[in-house]
């Protein structure tokens, strides 16, 4: 079954005690392999954020948490799009805002390969004087 997360009912029985994959809407057609692979077991539900705000899609995300207690999230989006980036910082602030014990795992497909993110890269991400500061670090100016 996949799904989109938009028009998922947040009382949904699929979602209750499940493992989600919250994905960006292309990585099904531009990654069918990939996908099929990371979505076994795992309840898919597609957003694509060039056509939904940010805000909506992280107070969907937090009143499934709240709701419907899912087991464990992974968020998969391509690199470098401004719009997907947004998927992940949804996903971790409606894990902070709900206090939810959820296991979330980030990833992106870059060239092809799949990369694991940490919740700090995310946090980092977040803060453009954080990453600036790091870039001038290890350049030594």
């Amino acid at each position: 079954m996949k799904a989109s997360l938009i028009d998922m009912n947040v009382k949904s029985k699929h979602l209750v005690n499940s493992d989600l994959l919250v994905y960006g809407a292309c990585i099904s057609k531009e990654q069918p392999k990939l996908f099929k692979e990371i979505s076994k077991g795992r309840l898919p539900l597609g957003v694509c954020l060039e056509g939904h705000h940010m805000n909506v899609v992280g107070f969907k995300i937090a009143t499934i948490l709240k709701t419907a207690r899912p087991k464990s999230m992974v968020v998969l989006t391509v690199d470098g799009s401004p719009h997907c980036v947004q998927l992940h910082f949804a996903a971790q602030q409606a894990k902070l805002l709900t206090d939810s014990k959820i296991e979330l795992s980030h990833y992106v497909v870059e060239k092809g390969e799949l990369i694991k993110l940490t919740p700090e890269s995310i946090r980092v991400a977040r803060h453009l004087s954080t990453v600036e500061k790091s870039l001038r670090c290890k350049e030594g100016t």
